[in-house]
């Protein structure tokens, strides 16, 4: 790991995840998704800002054709998501009949795919697949179906590798767990 503790505005957090446990995971799930999508062409959809670490190093290891297109969300305020999620900017290709990957940063409460499901599916897509780094099972308040989870974590506030406190940490290639 890069470094013992950060202190981020108010709090501490701890080493949690190196960089090199995040690469095997993604690698992994790339593989995985190659072989589920070959001959598809899949369209990821790569929900800003958490994601684009988990998705530029998802889609380098796709080894089939594939496209990526970023939308944004929000529904966090400091460590605790607000359950209200507001479409910030939204997906204007056409995805009907399309394969659909959602590539999302952590699924913990399950809100802002909840939201984002049905709006995606009613532009018709061919499929819908969500396609996480981190699922947080013990915080879901909403069924969800996930087919491509790269680690499962306890309910705890995580930072780095995309993952911000306050719009602070993304930077940190290492996950970082509050003290």
């Amino acid at each position: 790991m890069g470094q013992s503790h950060v202190t981020i505005h108010d709090r501490v957090f701890r080493p949690y995840l190196p960089a090199a446990a995040l690469d095997e995971a993604v690698s992994t799930l790339a593989t995985r998704l190659s072989a589920d999508y070959a001959g598809r062409e899949p369209l990821f959809v790569v929900v800003l800002t958490g994601a684009f670490m988990f998705a530029s190093d998802l889609l380098k290891r796709m080894t089939e054709p594939c496209e990526i297109v970023f939308i944004r969300v929000a529904s966090y305020e400091g460590t605790d998501s607000t359950g209200v999620v507001q479409e910030v900017l939204g997906l204007r290709e056409n995805i009907q009949g399309r394969h659909i990957i959602i590539v999302e940063d952590i699924v913990d409460t399950g809100t802002t795919m909840h939201h984002l499901l049905p709006t995606l599916l009613a532009k018709g897509p061919a499929s819908v697949e969500i396609a996480t780094l981190f699922y947080k099972p013990a915080s879901l308040r909403h069924e969800l179906d996930l087919r491509y989870v790269a680690l499962e974590i306890p309910n705890d506030f995580v930072v780095g590798y995309g993952l911000d406190y306050d719009g602070l940490g993304r930077n940190l290639p290492d996950v970082y767990v509050a003290v």
